[in-house]
């Protein structure tokens, strides 16, 4: 069977669907939360949307308590899991996309939208390979079931209730990362650094500060208010703008000072690809100022954050051969003067990692700053050998499909499903050399790629679960 033809011959069919699930703006909606709503409207919305067209093709679907559902094909005992999410993430600020986010313009081959690749895409890819292998008729002797979360991006609390419900899947993976697989993730820790000092409104010179909105993004706008600052205060500023080639802005409100400084978005696990608003406007005002909570503050932001995205200053660094670098993402970060201040920190850390002893020299060492550090999360690393005979499959379907015989396996920062699973991996659908995307303005897929992926969805369908 020619998949990658049957894929073309759908085209029209896939960019339509894609664009009828990005229309629907499914991030998070904390004012929408209800017991029967458990993430707020839209995701449900995004979820609904998908178990009805598996119930059009006369599919077996169900949904988990509008936490995650399913859509299933195929009979047999062991069972091949499809993991994908249609919650996304934030859009930022809206002027920095040249078409509307929610919008599933098709431009210059490419579909924009967010969730375009992450994951709304690969979902899509996917949904399609099983309707290809049911209108081909192929029997399968392993169910095949397509799982959809609705809150990936905001802790896996999706899955966590589907698994507590529903069967473990024999064998699955996630469409959610990149090809040819992942078979190495990171563990994902989330960091709390709170100040232990507060100051008095009358004489720090601090007094607001705010930076992101969720730990998984790079910041890509902070904002301060600030008072009793030197004479030079405006003209430093600028001057530091200019040196590091940023945007921002600074207003006077009567003896305040409100000051922008604005970044460049990017995910949590590849931070040295965004630009932290939070940690450069830190930066700026560690030169300016001297009261003892405010300085303490920005110098802590600053000294251990500033164009070092590794832990270097709290003994947090560590890489491994299997999956790199261990990086860390202060994703929000904040101040109040009669608060203090804290910093939310995503840290994306190693297979190998000695976490435990890596943690209590951090604790030490930020206490000596002021700081206390609390574990907020943690989920696990995830590792597959290479040399399983599932790894292999899926990595041989991909190159067989594309002819890329020269890139190896890859490990990731990033955190998918596919780390809920006993035996699980995250199966494309970034193809090596493309850019990732992935929680940016101006998201985007290719829509020749798009059409690739569902091929080799296709076909790993029938290799994983067909007769043979």
């Amino acid at each position: 069977m020619d998949w990658l033809q049957a894929a073309k011959e759908r085209q029209d069919e896939l960019i339509q669907d894609l664009q009828e699930l990005v229309q629907i703006n499914s991030v998070l909606d904390e004012n929408t939360i209800t017991t029967e709503v458990p993430f707020g409207v839209g995701p449900l919305k995004a979820l609904e949307w998908l178990l009805t067209k598996g119930e059009a093709e006369g599919l077996q679907t169900k949904n988990i308590d509008n936490y995650a559902g399913h859509i299933q094909m195929g009979e047999g005992e062991d069972l091949l899991g499809i993991l994908c999410h249609v919650d996304v993430v934030p859009v930022g600020d809206e002027t920095d996309w040249t078409y509307p986010p929610f919008s599933g313009t098709v431009a210059d081959g490419k579909l924009f939208a967010r969730g375009a690749i992450d994951d709304k895409g690969p979902t899509i890819a996917a949904w399609m390979a099983m309707k290809l292998v049911k209108d081909a008729g192929i029997e399968l002797n392993k169910r095949v079931r397509m799982i959809i979360g609705t809150d990936e991006e905001t802790g896996f609390r999706c899955v966590d209730h589907y698994f507590k419900h529903e069967e473990m899947p024999t064998i699955g993976f996630a469409p959610d990362a990149d090809f040819p697989l992942i078979n190495a993730e990171k563990g994902i820790a989330e960091l709390v650094f709170s100040q232990n000092r507060t100051g008095d409104a009358s004489k720090e010179q601090l007094l607001l500060f705010n930076a992101g909105k969720r730990p998984n993004m790079v910041p890509d706008f902070a904002k301060a208010t600030v008072q009793f600052v030197s004479e030079q205060f405006e003209q430093n500023f600028h001057t530091f703008l200019s040196k590091n080639q940023l945007e921002g802005s600074l207003l006077i409100e009567g003896s305040h000072y409100i000051i922008t400084i604005k970044g460049k978005a990017a995910h949590a696990m590849e931070p040295e690809k965004g630009v932290n608003a939070a940690v450069y406007l830190s930066a700026f005002l560690q030169q300016e100022l001297t009261t003892e909570a405010s300085k303490q503050f920005v110098d802590f932001t600053a000294d251990v954050f500033y164009q070092d995205h590794y832990g270097n200053k709290l003994d947090l660094q560590f890489e491994d051969e299997m999956s790199g670098k261990t990086t860390l993402n202060p994703g929000i970060v904040t101040y109040d003067v009669a608060k203090g201040g804290s910093l939310v920190i995503s840290m994306r850390y190693s297979v190998t990692y000695p976490f435990d002893e890596k943690i209590t020299e951090a604790q030490r060492l930020a206490v000596a700053k002021g700081f206390s550090l609390d574990i907020q999360d943690d989920s696990k690393p995830h590792y597959v050998s290479e040399d399983d005979a599932f790894i292999q499959t899926l990595a041989n379907i991909y190159r067989r499909q594309t002819g890329d015989y020269e890139t190896p396996l890859l490990s990731t920062g990033g955190g998918t499903y596919a780390r809920v699973m006993k035996k699980g991996v995250a199966f494309g659908m970034l193809f090596p050399g493309e850019p990732d995307v992935a929680h940016r303005a101006n998201e985007f897929v290719v829509i020749e790629n798009l059409i690739k992926a569902t091929a080799i969805y296709a076909e790993a369908i029938v290799e994983l679960a067909g007769n043979k």
